[in-house]
């Protein structure tokens, strides 16, 4: 049991034993979206169950696996052909009866791994949801922000908005992946137009996955603002680049997974006047 990674392979006893061995459980999330003329539309989910795969194969006695959630919002992506989309709430419900069903079978370490941009937001609060409404510790992030700093200093050469989609990150951590699967001959970037051509946006309306944005967030129709459906300059990308991004966010991962499997969960304190019993309002 101690070195079995994945959740779907277990029996309903074995779960028991899981639980009793405190592994911490990963749910990896995704979209299911077009990313350029160069790239197939199963990037996020490749790229983040092939992240939390070899986490689980490299550290099985600390975590398991799930099957990842491959569809998630994308409704701004829609005029380009292929992209699958389910509406925020939903999301946010389905993958809290996840986290929830997990915590009622008595696992106490939830990690909730994302692969899409715009599903960040809605991830973060299916952590904060199981945090209040469960005895479950859940942490959430986007599998970048495990990389962001050493992508930044080590590997890119692209500017700021040169790694925002289907970009050299995507493109070199999917040409490490599955090169075959890349329509090199068709590599072409876009820049963020609305950056280029609008007075200011540069200073303010500027995005990029592992350097962050401009102040102001102002999300609409990707097709306003790229031609290509990729953002940023993937002719930069490089399988070599993949591979060292690919090892470097595996390891960070492994890391962060047996930090939480040890982390103490402090205890609430009621400061009210009169301590309250009751159950607390708005379905908490």
């Amino acid at each position: 049991m101690r070195q079995e990674h994945r959740y779907e392979a277990l029996t309903w006893p074995e779960i028991n034993e899981a639980v009793a061995q405190k592994k911490v459980v990963i749910l990896p999330v995704a979209a299911v979206e077009q990313h350029g003329h160069h790239l197939p539309i199963d990037v996020d989910v490749k790229q983040v169950e092939s992240i939390c795969e070899e986490a689980g194969r490299r550290a099985p006695e600390s975590m398991l696996v799930m099957p990842p959630v491959q569809y998630g919002y994308c409704h701004h992506v829609l005029d380009f052909p292929g992209t699958i989309s389910i509406q925020p709430t939903t999301f946010v419900s389905y993958l809290l009866d996840i986290t929830r069903s997990l915590a009622w079978h008595g696992f106490e370490r939830i990690i909730v791994i994302n692969g899409h941009g715009s599903n960040h937001p809605l991830v973060e609060q299916v952590g904060r949801q199981t945090n209040l409404q469960t005895d479950a510790l859940c942490a959430f992030l986007s599998w970048w922000q495990l990389g962001a700093g050493y992508w930044n200093s080590d590997l890119r050469e692209s500017g700021p908005g040169g790694s925002a989609h289907a970009c050299e990150l995507e493109t070199s951590m999917y040409l490490h992946l599955d090169e075959a699967g890349v329509r090199k001959d068709r590599i072409r970037g876009s820049v963020h137009e609305d950056v280029i051509e609008i007075p200011g946006a540069d200073k303010w309306q500027w995005v990029d996955l592992t350097m962050g944005s401009g102040p102001a967030g102002i999300v609409g129709w990707t097709s306003q603002m790229s031609t290509t459906g990729s953002i940023g300059t993937p002719e930069l990308a490089s399988a070599e680049k993949g591979a060292k991004l690919f090892e470097h966010v595996v390891t960070e991962l492994v890391e962060l997974v047996q930090w939480l499997q040890s982390r103490p969960v402090r205890p609430r304190r009621d400061h009210h006047l009169v301590p309250r019993s009751e159950p607390m309002p708005f379905g908490f």
